[in-house]
């Protein structure tokens, strides 16, 4: 009994969050590689805005050659490997607008310490 309540109280906080986070869900490729997203699904952080992942990323994608800009002031922010809770996702390659005049865009890292793979968000700064 306390097993279900659980798995409602989970479902009815994870739901709203993926509909709110725009995931586009995707499936394993042939070589087993990790699901491609648009978006970043939610992760459990650590302490200091890291994230413990399982494992280290695997090598890179490479992405199509990046075309124009669609507008003046957009950056490129190429695609990185993040880490969604229970596995590496494949974030595309992007062309945003910073958010505020002198923001300069962070990319994501990673990083093994003390026995752990961790995973730093970027980001607008």
């Amino acid at each position: 009994m306390k097993k279900m309540k659980l798995i409602k109280s989970i479902l009815g906080l994870s739901i709203p969050a993926l509909m709110v986070a725009g995931c586009e869900v995707g499936v394993r490729g042939p070589g087993g590689e990790a699901v491609v997203s648009t978006a970043p699904p939610p992760a459990v952080v650590a302490p200091y805005g890291e994230v413990y992942a399982d494992a280290a990323p695997p090598a890179p994608y490479d992405e199509p050659v990046v075309g124009v800009a669609p507008g003046a002031g957009y950056v490129w922010i190429g695609g990185s490997w993040i880490w969604g809770g229970n596995r590496w996702n494949w974030e595309r390659g992007r062309w945003e607008r910073p958010p505020h005049a002198g923001a300069r865009w962070v990319p994501h890292h990673y990083e093994y310490r003390n026995g752990r793979h961790v995973f730093h968000r970027g980001g607008w700064r």
